[in-house]
């Protein structure tokens, strides 16, 4: 549902992003007097309003369907709804407890979205 909804917004480009590629196509408002994209002309670039907002119930889902969860402890998993639910790790969780939390989520049946690359190889030093 999230990902048709998404499909249909346009693609909101900055003004002339197309001239100048020092511009990008991060969106910013067109500000000037005279600007055609400003005044909504037809046939100029959509700019951003809140017409284009997305429905409350799928705003903030992640393109797989589930709601995320941020989880820092694997204490954090008790008492989630694996089937609306999934869960994201912290940038701040260490390795250790990394494992255990996705220990704990796989005990569970519960869906990890960063579950990370795998083990970690050991590096050998030339001596």
């Amino acid at each position: 549902m999230r990902m048709t909804r998404k499909k249909r917004t346009p693609k909101f480009r900055r003004q002339e992003w197309f001239r100048f590629a020092k511009l990008g196509e991060k969106w910013r408002k067109p500000r000037g007097s005279d600007s055609k994209m400003r005044l909504g002309v037809s046939g100029k670039p959509t700019i951003v309003s809140i017409g284009y907002r997305s429905p409350k119930n799928i705003r903030g889902v992640h393109p797989s369907g589930f709601v995320e969860v941020l989880v820092h402890a694997p204490r954090d998993l008790d008492g989630l709804d694996t089937s609306k639910q999934a869960v994201r790790i912290g940038s701040s969780v260490g390795g250790r407890k990394r494992e255990q939390i996705l220990a704990k989520a796989k005990e569970l049946g519960i869906r990890v979205l960063n579950p990370g690359g795998g083990e970690k190889r050991e590096v050998e030093h030339a001596a």
